[in-house]
């Protein structure tokens, strides 16, 4: 068809029918991922019932991070959940008018509206585990034993509520209930109450069935919820509940397990070809585990190939260590890190005297930490994990502490400020000038490290309370500061003469 034909052909289409058509093509050249923007976003949201969003930023780091666990993913559910993307700086209007205000955020659309915060893992496998989950009603209805049996007998928890008929004001609240929290367990509902009778149900109830394959001899497998049903209720009863005496600590249930003084054993776990051999090491840690259990620390056993970044960044263990047997790890919610050095026995007893001495206080603590420097006499005091004590705790000093990574661009633009600042109070006894590599050495409780980079501020006399600096980063903007809050008024010298 030549130019003039095919100009003549294209006059003939609707102008909305071609933009629709011209649309259409672009998104398909472009992958699983649908590309929204201002002109289309609220007319293409509103066709799905469930929408997961990615609003974005195409300069931001963590945005590029997150793209191929995000195509993944839309590959993954697609024909189940969609998965689109906005490009905040094309399409500003309607990053605003959702409120976006860092990069990468994720929401979760019903119908074009706003439902939620996305606030699941970020993997592939998290992403499609979680929007599984959105997908369909609050809660499954059941009509059947074999309904039951199958809904129940599931990797994850079971939340089921029998009830005596559709007007039940119980069961509104349980739907209400599990509207609120489908984005973290399963729901599901029957008002045909002699589907209960096998679980010993003859009344309204709602019943907690943890995951079959962790059930044991050392607690029930089947809870039942006991009191009138809220939102607020139901919802403690499951997070007092669910996890059990040992959970299998996963990627999507880290946040919320670690949240506590947890100890994991970590093994060749895998409950999909060999649920036998993966609850012999469970068992015998909730054998031992047991005994301690009314002492305040929590249980769990993992797949040590899910956590081998985290095991040898976090706590100095390699893949091989430990060979077939279990490696054992203590992490209290304070941020404190203990590790099991004697080899785990299959009669527990190695693991009985681990747990002994963790309560008796006999652990050292494991501390990630690179070498104390042996010469420390620059402007800028180097610290480490194994020198933050002696140095930022140091209660005759001011400290002003800065917690950077080697690959930070913002780090390194700071760096020839930070040292000017550095040597104009080198002379000044009661300063000190300081950086950690946040990246090679632990951060100390009380500090709270989420970006790079970022700065603190230990008083001499308030060192357990350190102040985040959130002031401008010139030289002069430092030591404005350092006037105000310092313990005493700095000794600004000007740049040091070197001997």
């Amino acid at each position: 068809m030549n130019r003039i034909n095919m100009a003549f052909f294209l006059s003939l289409i609707p102008a909305f029918t071609l933009s629709v058509v011209i649309f259409c093509g672009a998104v398909a050249a472009r992958g699983d991922v649908l590309e929204l923007g201002d002109a289309d976003f609220d007319y293409l949201a509103a066709e799905h019932e469930t929408m997961l969003v990615k609003f974005y930023a195409p300069w931001c780091g963590h945005c590029k991070k997150l793209a191929p666990d995000f195509e993944t993913a839309a590959s993954r559910l697609k024909g189940t959940v969609p998965l689109a993307k906005v490009d905040c700086t094309a399409s500003p209007d309607t990053c605003g008018r959702f409120g976006v205000t860092g990069y990468p955020t994720l929401k979760i659309f019903r119908n074009g509206e706003d439902s939620s915060s996305y606030d699941g893992p970020r993997s592939a496998d998290g992403i499609v585990h979680y929007m599984k989950k959105q997908a369909g009603p609050n809660s499954v209805t059941l009509r059947s034993e074999a309904d039951v049996e199958a809904f129940v007998n599931h990797f994850d928890a079971s939340v089921v509520g029998f009830f005596s008929g559709p007007d039940s004001a119980q069961l509104a609240e349980f739907l209400k209930a599990a509207g609120a929290m489908r984005d973290h367990f399963r729901f599901a509902h029957t008002i045909n109450m002699t589907l209960g009778l096998k679980h010993g149900v003859d009344t309204e109830s709602v019943l907690l069935f943890r995951p079959p394959r962790l059930s044991g001899k050392f607690e029930e497998s089947v809870l039942r919820f006991t009191e009138t049903i809220t939102t607020h209720t139901l919802r403690r009863f499951i997070r007092d509940n669910i996890f059990g005496m040992c959970p299998h600590l996963t990627n999507e249930n880290r946040d919320k397990l670690k949240g506590q003084d947890l100890l994991t054993a970590y093994y060749d776990l895998d409950y999909l070809r060999n649920p036998k051999g993966s609850n012999y090491w469970r068992n015998r840690v909730m054998k031992v585990g047991y005994q301690f259990a009314s002492q305040g620390l929590s249980f769990a056993v993992a797949n040590r190939r899910d956590f081998v970044d985290e095991l040898e960044e976090e706590f100095g263990l390699g893949a091989s260590d430990g060979g077939d047997l279990p490696f054992v790890t203590i992490r209290t919610r304070q941020g404190f890190k203990y590790t099991m050095r004697e080899e785990f026995t299959r009669d527990g007893k190695s693991l009985e005297r681990f747990l002994e001495d963790y309560f008796a206080g006999r652990l050292k603590r494991y501390i990630k930490s690179e070498p104390i420097p042996e010469k420390n006499k620059g402007p800028v005091k180097v610290v480490v994990a194994e020198s933050f004590e002696e140095i930022v705790n140091d209660p005759e000093k001011d400290v002003l502490i800065e917690f950077y990574a080697p690959w930070c661009g913002h780090c390194k633009s700071l760096e020839p400020k930070y040292k000017e600042l550095a040597e104009q109070l080198y002379s000044d006894p009661n300063i000190v000038i300081a950086k950690m590599d946040a990246t090679a050495n632990d951060v100390p409780q009380g500090f709270d490290v989420q970006g790079f980079p970022t700065i603190y501020f230990a008083r001499a006399d308030k060192k357990d309370q350190p102040k985040r600096y959130e002031g401008a980063r010139e030289v002069k903007d430092f030591i404005k500061y350092l006037k105000r809050e310092a313990s005493h008024i700095p000794v600004v010298s000007g740049v040091r003469e070197d001997l």
